[in-house]
């Protein structure tokens, strides 16, 4: 947002530089974290996040506790109408790379690693896996997906300050959805986002997005106690079944 307002930088090279630097942030954060456990490690996180939002909050740089405007150009580059439809096919990209990049990390050694630090961390480590690197390395790529995602908030919104961006819901949102789709494939975390985010916005539009937090709250006791393995774990159950 800043490289936009300075610079008027267009829209890949915000998300380019978005990503890179989330994905710097995400490796600094696994160093300093990854190697506590436990409640330890939940501290820890909470601790930086605070730390992280002070920063935002009192850099005037990128707005600081006010917030900052975009203005968009009415119309957009390439012969497209609206510049939100150039927003649309970003996301659309967006999405599709990150489901790229997932598939191809789990079909990798690298995923086989995340796979056995999944099932048994103490287990993978005797075995001789790498747990730490292995868990930076997802770290640092998971806040680079999540940066290039947010890239593109605050020109879809105009408007964008420090509580919003530092939500809560953000933050649950992105836990419930592949503990609901399942994290044993990376269909998991996709199916997970398409039904939360229908409810959501379901409930947002026909009684009231205050009831958001709530319904992933209830969603996620229901598939921690019925489905611990979430909504691919259902199929793949049923497919051993059939296998049978």
């Amino acid at each position: 947002m800043a490289l936009y307002n300075a610079f008027k930088a267009p829209l890949p090279v915000v998300i380019v530089a978005g990503t890179v630097t989330a994905g710097l942030v995400g490796l600094g954060v696994g160093y300093l974290t990854l190697r506590l456990r436990g409640v330890f490690f939940a501290i820890a996180t909470l601790a930086l996040s605070v730390v992280l939002y002070t920063f935002v909050v009192n850099w005037d740089y990128v707005g600081g506790a006010r917030g900052a405007y975009i203005i968009l150009p009415r119309e957009g580059p390439f012969g497209l109408s609206r510049y939100i439809h150039l927003l649309y096919i970003a996301m659309v990209l967006m999405a599709a790379f990150a489901l790229v990049i997932a598939r191809a990390i789990e079909t990798s050694t690298l995923g086989r690693g995340l796979a056995a630090i999944r099932d048994d961390e103490l287990a993978a480590e005797c075995s001789g896996v790498p747990t730490l690197r292995l868990k930076i390395f997802s770290t640092m790529v998971s806040c680079a997906l999540m940066g290039m995602a947010g890239t593109t908030l605050p020109y879809f919104i105009s408007y964008i300050e420090p509580s919003s961006a530092f939500s809560l819901s953000y933050a649950v949102n992105s836990i419930a959805m592949p503990l609901i789709g399942g994290m044993m494939s990376w269909m998991g975390p996709l199916i997970g986002a398409v039904l939360l985010g229908s409810v959501q916005q379901l409930v947002q539009v026909t009684v009231s997005s205050a009831w958001n937090l709530l319904i992933v709250g209830v969603l996620l006791v229901l598939f921690v106690t019925l489905a611990p393995n979430g909504i691919m774990g259902w199929v793949y159950a049923w497919r051993r079944r059939k296998e049978r």
